[in-house]
């Protein structure tokens, strides 16, 4: 039985976070929910749903889970960087989520541009979205959310039909612990992002890279658009793959990633 949210335990987990944090029992979206708030919000705040009834993620797939089964949040960040300059921010958010669980012994790789892999299966997803607060500041807002799996139920996983994986149920079970040190991760990250951009993240990022030397396809509407050797990412986060005209960056967008000769890997991310 896992542990009940508690505003209290997290924040305790989360230590100097300074991140209002906000609990319900079921929401549509907490990405969409915190979007509603922009210019309402006065600090970072975290919405964590017991169940997410509409979790979105990259070009309109679904986060599947069922209650009790993932760990579904958003968290909403004021930024001081202009949005021109955030394309490498789901990547930064990787590399944050995948250190942290590192610390707690879970063996976390990351593939371009937002998924965090157990081996070859998917154990969580980020999407992110900025907004613009119309006031006379123009603050830039991301809203970061993110599902991590903690148990796949036979039927869950039928359902999702791709490789995925799952925390220790002894890990998930202390939902608290987790988020709390989650949520101190990402902040701690994201204050970095605002000072130095991108750039201090990528050679962590490269570290962590699960498809690097593999042979991938860029597929954009269902068509292979390139093909090629994935290196690692730039100083933008674009992915780098070596094509037979050359090395050749990849913007994120909403194109997918998948190995030559498989199937595409990529569903759904939280949101």
């Amino acid at each position: 039985m896992n542990v009940s949210l508690s505003v209290d335990a997290i924040a305790a987990g989360a230590a100097a976070a300074d991140v209002v944090i906000d609990i319900v029992g079921e929401t549509a979206s907490t990405n969409a929910d915190l979007l509603a708030r922009i210019g309402q919000l006065r600090q970072p705040t975290l919405l964590v749903a017991e169940s997410q009834t509409a979790g979105r993620g990259r070009a309109g797939r679904a986060w599947l889970s069922g209650a009790g089964d993932s760990l579904t949040f958003s968290l909403a960040w004021p930024l001081l960087r202009p949005m021109r300059e955030l394309a490498g921010l789901p990547l930064a958010v990787g590399v944050a989520l995948a250190e942290t669980l590192a610390q707690l012994d879970v063996p976390v790789r990351l593939k371009w541009p937002n998924d965090l892999l157990i081996g070859d299966a998917k154990l969580a997803g980020i999407l992110i979205e900025t907004a613009l607060e119309k006031n006379g500041d123009q603050q830039v807002w991301a809203v970061i959310g993110v599902g991590m799996n903690l148990a796949l139920p036979p039927a869950l996983a039928q359902q999702i039909g791709r490789p995925a994986a799952a925390l220790s149920p002894a890990l998930a079970q202390d939902r608290n612990h987790l988020l709390g040190r989650l949520l101190g991760g990402l902040a701690n990250a994201l204050r970095q992002f605002d000072r130095e951009g991108f750039a201090a993240f990528k050679a962590r990022w490269n570290g962590l890279h699960a498809w690097r030397g593999k042979t991938v396809q860029i597929i954009d509407q269902g068509r292979v658009e390139r093909e090629g050797v994935a290196t690692g990412v730039d100083d933008q986060g674009c992915l780098l793959i070596m094509t037979e005209n050359g090395m050749a960056p990849v913007l994120a967008g909403d194109v997918s990633l998948r190995m030559k000769d498989e199937g595409d890997v990529t569903h759904a991310v939280a949101g």
